[in-house]
């Protein structure tokens, strides 16, 4: 038994003394990390490239999206004119898209935008009839207005 104790104190002497040598290297292993390092770089050109392979099938997920999105009905619901928005637009009945179009058609046809806010319509006769008497509308005040004359 008394082996057994010596041979204890003589293991944790071992472990005390590896300690010591581990702290040279250390030292050593401080100056290899740098040679690493210069050796990481090209390991890092190497991923863009897997990224890349990833990359390449989220975009045929978006265009897979991008075939199932259809236009929202009440938007091409066929709408009749007015008689004031029919003397700009025709009279055929048309879906919202289609007479709003066609109105930026006629402003810029016929020059209606304001020169310094391009955000204004400026009213001739026939729009001022559809604004309300408003000689001066914005583009998004503009749909709402349409809209009175659709049905």
């Amino acid at each position: 038994m008394a082996t057994k104790k010596t041979a204890k104190p003589a293991k944790k002497a071992a472990k005390k003394a590896a300690p010591k040598k581990a702290a040279p290297k250390k030292a050593a292993k401080k100056a290899a990390p740098k040679k690493a390092a210069k050796k990481a770089a090209p390991k890092k050109a190497a991923a863009p490239k897997k990224a890349a392979k990833k990359a390449a099938p989220k975009k045929a997920v978006k265009k897979a999206a991008a075939k199932k999105r259809t236009p929202n009905a009440a938007f091409m619901k066929p709408m009749t004119p007015s008689s004031t928005l029919a003397a700009v637009v025709g009279s055929g009945n048309m879906p919202r898209t289609e007479v709003v179009k066609k109105v930026w058609g006629y402003i810029k046809k016929n020059n209606l935008q304001d020169k310094k806010n391009r955000r204004m319509i400026n009213a001739d006769d026939k729009l001022k009839a559809l604004f309300g008497g408003k000689g001066q509308v914005s583009m998004f005040e503009m749909t709402k207005l349409l809209n009175k004359h659709l049905s």
